[in-house]
């Protein structure tokens, strides 16, 4: 795993915890809705005394499990990242890191917050990755 592949990490897990969390909210608005009324005739032959919302909640509530998981392993792998940036020794290298990947700024972002043009930017960001140190143990999603 390159230093650029382990760094974007965080990035994707972020954009995969806002898809769950939004499948989530939609899936609770369904399941707790009021389903209608079936008027048709049914044979039942073992009598269940739940109401059929609340499987849909059991499940609903698994994956909020599942995403409250991946949650925590996004901040780990966040201070991760944070403690491999910190030891980027150029500041200006250092701050390019931070912007992209703790705060997933745009390059246009980053240019601005640090005053400088873009080929400045992307040259500080090449050196950066060059001087990035792994981890022993890297965390990978």
């Amino acid at each position: 795993m390159t230093a650029k592949e382990y760094l974007r990490q965080a990035y994707r897990l972020d954009q995969k915890i806002n898809s769950d969390i939004a499948e989530a909210s939609r899936l609770r608005d369904i399941a707790s809705g009021v389903s209608a009324p079936s008027l048709g005739e049914r044979v039942q032959t073992s009598q269940s005394n739940e109401a059929p919302f609340v499987r849909r909640l059991e499940k609903v509530m698994l994956l909020e499990e599942s995403i409250n998981k991946e949650i925590d392993l996004y901040v780990d792998l966040k201070k991760q990242i944070r403690t491999v940036i910190d030891t980027v020794p150029d500041t200006d290298e250092r701050l390019v890191l931070k912007f992209r990947y703790i705060h997933n700024y745009t390059w246009e972002q980053i240019g601005n917050e640090l005053r400088a043009d873009s080929r400045t930017v992307r040259r500080w960001y090449g050196n950066a990755l060059t001087h990035v140190v792994m981890p022993e143990n890297p965390i990978q999603i």
